[in-house]
């Protein structure tokens, strides 16, 4: 098998020292002395330019998220808090079928029973 014959010195990235574009608005390195496009850079930076897209495309969906995963807290806080009340209604709501607790609410509103006769004693809460 022949040999191959040897490869022209590749130039380098940072030959000027300095990073940024040089004269003609080229990156360096992508083009080189003889013209020739740098595929593998040039295929470097389209990758980075798609990664950042395809970033850019996750911000709205992830501020959505993070809006749901809110509401959902508050929805939660005060879904216990209505059942407390709901439990809180429920027992009254039980104690308040029983004879006595009946009788008792009639007579903190001022009635009294078929017979009895009502009194009002003036000055006790003094």
């Amino acid at each position: 098998m022949p040999a191959a014959p040897p490869r022209p010195p590749r130039p380098s990235a940072r030959a000027g020292g300095s990073r940024g574009r040089d004269a003609s608005g080229v990156l360096p390195g992508s083009i080189t002395a003889d013209g020739r496009i740098r595929w593998d850079r040039v295929g470097r930076i389209a990758l980075l330019a798609l990664l950042a897209v395809v970033l850019l495309l996750y911000i709205a969906p992830l501020r959505n998220w993070l809006a749901q995963s809110e509401a959902a807290d508050r929805q939660q806080n005060e879904l216990r808090a209505l059942e407390r009340t709901h439990d809180r209604l429920a027992t009254r709501a039980r104690d308040l079928r029983r004879d006595a607790a009946v009788e008792r609410e009639a007579r903190r509103l001022g009635m009294v029973k078929r017979g009895e006769r009502a009194y009002v004693i003036q000055g006790a809460g003094e």
